[in-house]
């Protein structure tokens, strides 16, 4: 069997704890590998080592960082397809899903790759007479990423690119049930000349999590995952004197008007609701009817759902691949089990043929006439099931998305622009898409929810990544004016 194990001070180290997680093929159903899960010791092993080589890389040189930077990014494009394959057999996403969360993860390295500019301060001259005031930003020390399963890739990206720029130390705890990606991406780093133990990974569940909560020496933790783990990750991170970012869950809803485009609405809906089989933060999982729209709009997305190809990643004709792991899709599966005036079922993937086999499959799902307050509109289902929610008006439909506890993200189909800049303007979600279904920020803004799906006051990567793993410092300067210095400086007097 094989086995995975941690990454500390730049090489592979195997577990000591005795304990270990199973990795599956969630095409086959079969275990894949078993991967060492870190003892309390271990992480504080993990953070010995980064913090020791902390002081070093901080005084590396912006330039110095950004080159290594620069080479990161080569290397993961010129492996991205060997990349995709190992997150895609662990995973279960298409190649094509695989490729694309590469992608958006190298646009964070992009990004960082500018950080000589990022981290320029700023100087005022003559503040008071011979007084100079300037700012500059200085990294934490030791951070820590907490990472889901669902972009095992991507979301890493999304913290350590900016935090290792910005001079910090990682230690990144990935999901335990994809942890390949995490691995193959250290080898990367260090290839790219990052030194031994500025980037550690340990595996491990939440005897891992709580102890980098705990300890003393990690100045910062990011997380992205559930609301309940998210909250719990903020409130224990901050207890112990850390910043947290902690990105929680989401119910994204998609709101079409009568006016919208009906094919382009259609193809969005199938594309952001069943794309990584619907295992996406940013997925949509309620489309909000409005008015008459909804018999059609019902209609176009069950014809196209109809056609999607469910199957494993390894056949190119896939378009949907299986979920994490059986006990998932057994309970997003337990949400087609409509009860009376819940909602009617219009597509049950239960049916679907690759669902009879041992994979974790589940096909395209779609409920109809969902009312708001059932368990399909409030629960973050996380799997391939896409509820219709039906409204009147175009008010009633942003009391329906402002009444939801999340405010991760939402789009607005239309034709009408003063609509949709109106819309844009007064809902109440970190991400707007207007005839965009999934707005993830590119890597220059950041990416955040409001409400129960963010824990904490700054986003993801970005700007608010810069400033989250930095700390402003302000000096103020006075020095003697030459022309009345007791000190020979050389310089020629001034009358």
């Amino acid at each position: 069997m094989k086995r995975l194990q941690h990454w500390v001070d730049g090489r592979s180290v195997p577990g000591t704890s005795g304990r270990t997680g199973r990795v599956f093929d969630p095409a086959t159903g079969a275990q894949a590998a078993e991967v060492d899960l870190a003892s309390r010791e271990e992480v504080d092993a993990a953070v010995a080592v980064a913090r020791a080589a902390f002081p070093a890389w901080r005084d590396t040189s912006l330039s110095r960082r950004a080159e290594v930077m620069f080479h990161f990014r080569e290397l993961v494009d010129g492996h991205r397809k060997e990349l995709a394959q190992v997150l895609s057999a662990e995973h279960g996403k298409v190649l094509s899903d695989a490729l694309g969360e590469i992608a958006r993860g190298l646009e964070n390295v992009e990004f960082a790759c500018g950080i000589p500019h990022l981290l320029k301060g700023e100087f005022s001259e003559q503040a008071a007479t011979g007084v100079d005031v300037w700012s500059m930003r200085q990294p934490l020390g030791v951070v820590a990423g907490i990472t889901p399963f669902n972009f095992p890739a991507m979301v890493p990206m999304w913290m350590f690119a900016g935090a290792l720029a910005c001079g910090n130390a990682f230690v990144l705890k990935p999901s335990e049930k994809d942890p390949s990606s995490a691995l193959f991406l250290a080898d990367l780093l260090a290839r790219a000349g990052v030194p031994d133990g500025i980037f550690n990974v340990v595996h491990g569940d939440r005897e891992a999590v709580d102890r980098l909560l705990e300890h003393p020496d990690v100045a910062a933790v990011s997380f992205v995952g559930s609301t309940a783990v998210a909250q719990h990750v903020y409130e224990t991170g901050t207890r112990h004197g850390k910043r947290v970012q902690a990105l929680g869950g989401a119910k994204n809803h998609m709101v079409v008007l009568p006016d919208a485009d009906l094919g382009m609405a259609a193809d969005a809906a199938v594309s952001a609701a069943y794309g990584s089989a619907g295992e996406r933060c940013m997925a949509v999982s309620v489309v909000v009817a409005v008015g008459g729209i909804g018999d059609a709009l019902v209609a176009a997305i069950a014809e196209r759902a109809q056609r999607l190809t469910i199957g494993p990643a390894s056949d190119s004709a896939s378009e949907m691949g299986p979920l994490i792991s059986s006990e998932h899709r057994d309970r997003v599966a337990a949400y087609l089990d409509v009860a009376p005036g819940n909602g009617t079922v219009v597509l049950d993937g239960r049916t679907d043929p690759a669902a009879a086999g041992d994979g974790f499959f589940l096909g395209a799902s779609l409920v109809d006439d969902v009312p708001a307050g059932s368990p399909l509109h409030t629960d973050e289902v996380f799997g391939p099931v896409l509820s219709v929610v039906r409204v009147d008006t175009y008010d009633e439909a942003v009391a329906l998305v402002d009444g939801h506890p999340y405010g991760n993200g939402v789009a607005l189909f239309t034709r009408d622009g003063g609509v949709a800049r109106r819309f844009a303007s007064q809902i109440e979600c970190g991400m707007v898409g207007i005839n965009v279904p999934i707005p993830v920020p590119v890597s220059y803004h950041s990416f955040g929810g409001w409400k129960a799906s963010l824990f904490g006051d700054l986003h993801m990567y970005g700007p608010d990544g810069i400033r989250f793993y930095t700390r402003g410092k302000v000096v103020t300067s006075r020095w003697p004016d030459p022309a009345t210095s007791a000190v020979d400086l050389g310089f020629p007097q001034v009358r």
